[in-house]
């Protein structure tokens, strides 16, 4: 039997937020076994708590946030699930002073690393799994996510792929399955992107605020500019992979699925997690 895990010290962090552009401290904190993952909004009177859970879902535009009863919120809170959901980590903490994590470099590694660093504490309780017994499908706007049954017991395996028609990009293909391992050498790594057609777009919504070239890819004309170039040849699709790993652990519990995707985005994710915990609460 699985059992569930937490971190075994306090780990924090700062630095600029992707979309607010303001300077951000965070701290990951062990918690007691069947707290769940719990954000905490430092900067506010009482540091109101928000669970991390799909059915708190608030706002799927460019980024995950959800919000709790006092109606604070946390946006872009995928990296740091993603990297939750591969290390396994079931109870924690995540203290911020401001309404938004640090971006860092723009993927979910450093948050990962971090956990490494605290050290995995495993805890007297058994861990909150789910298989998916049927297909679940959602299709919006071109795009089409299927959870199907897992192929083998316990595996999460995404098959994704995403299109750049027009562009010099193309299509990108990643067939993945997920463990601690794989995430830190292959999705981790992989920076958030942005269409340079898109940003004049995204600074009149008052997002990207904090966007650079030290945290974000950008596509111009089919060209993929940034520090250091790429990590992969499909970094991209590697990306969207892993916010899904992030958004699907919104579901509350270790997911055991096949999930086949076809141009995803937050909007999918969060309502496959969305669909797949109905499920679980028809059991």
């Amino acid at each position: 039997m699985e059992m569930q895990n937490t971190i075994g010290k306090s780990v924090s962090v700062s630095g600029i937020a992707l979309h607010t552009g303001v300077r951000v401290n965070m701290r990951m904190l062990p918690a007691p076994a069947n707290t769940g993952i719990i954000f905490r909004r430092m900067d506010k009177e009482g540091c109101p708590e928000i669970k991390a859970h799909a059915l708190n879902v608030i706002d799927v535009t460019r980024a995950t946030t959800i919000a709790g009863p006092s109606k604070d919120y946390v946006v872009l809170v995928e990296h740091i699930m993603a990297a939750l959901h591969a290390a396994k980590v079931d109870n924690i903490y995540v203290e911020m002073d401001s309404a938004e994590p640090p971006i860092c470099d723009g993927s979910a590694g450093p948050f990962y690393r971090m956990l490494m660093e605290a050290g995995i504490v495993q805890q007297d309780a058994p861990a909150k799994t789910y298989a998916v017994t049927e297909p679940v499908y959602i299709e919006r706007n071109g795009t089409t996510l299927v959870a199907l049954p897992p192929e083998k017991e316990g595996e999460l395996k995404i098959t994704c792929t995403v299109s750049f028609a027009g562009s010099m990009i193309g299509t990108q293909f990643l067939d993945f399955t997920l463990s601690p391992e794989v995430f830190e050498k292959e999705l981790g790594p992989c920076r958030t992107f942005a269409e340079y057609k898109d940003l004049a777009t995204l600074f009149k919504m008052g997002l990207a605020r904090g966007g650079s070239l030290d945290n974000a890819v950008v596509i111009h004309d089919g060209a993929i500019i940034s520090h250091d170039g790429v990590k992969f040849p499909n970094e991209l699709v590697r990306h969207k992979v892993m916010d899904m790993v992030g958004d699907l652990y919104l579901t509350g519990v270790r997911l055991s699925a096949h999930i086949i995707a076809v141009k995803p985005g937050h909007p999918t994710n969060v309502a496959l997690a969305q669909a797949i915990v109905g499920k679980m609460n028809e059991k």
